[in-house]
């Protein structure tokens, strides 16, 4: 794991990293309402390989983590954009999502079991709380179906 969760305005960002378990040389992918200025943040940070939904080319299976940022919006259309972009993760990568309304965590974990990922963990977080999440496995698909 990376250093401790940090204190100040950038708590949500430094959660997200905890529980993605980053590492410098993954690649990640931003999405959501905060994406623009978290770039620089992780790239201050020492993560190079930090590109945003807006701004870059993507390609389907390459990213190692995926941040998510939801402010204000309804669980519904934060499933639409999982949907969406999920598609863009590695089979090995994890999805963390930051959401603004807390007593939403259940819809929140029901938008993302049906993307097919399992959620792993979560933690309260300035005003909301953090949830990552990985792929299931063919092995863990028999299962929970």
């Amino acid at each position: 794991m990376t250093n401790s969760i940090p204190h100040g305005s950038d708590k949500i960002i430094g959660t997200m990293i905890e529980l993605a378990r980053c590492s410098r040389d993954h690649r990640i992918i931003l999405a959501g309402s905060k994406e623009s200025g978290r770039i620089f943040e992780l790239r201050d940070r020492g993560y190079p390989r930090v590109v945003t939904t807006a701004t870059c080319k993507l390609s389907r299976g390459r990213y190692d983590v995926a941040f998510v940022e939801w402010r204000q919006h309804s669980i519904k259309a934060l499933e639409t954009t999982l949907d969406w972009l999920v598609h863009f993760l590695s089979p090995t990568g994890v999805l963390v999502v930051w959401a603004d309304v807390a007593r939403g965590h259940r819809e929140l974990r029901s938008a993302i079991e049906r993307v097919g990922l399992r959620v792993e963990t979560g933690a309260l977080c300035e005003n909301g709380f953090v949830i990552s999440a990985r792929r299931l496995t063919v092995g863990q698909e028999a299962v929970a179906a």
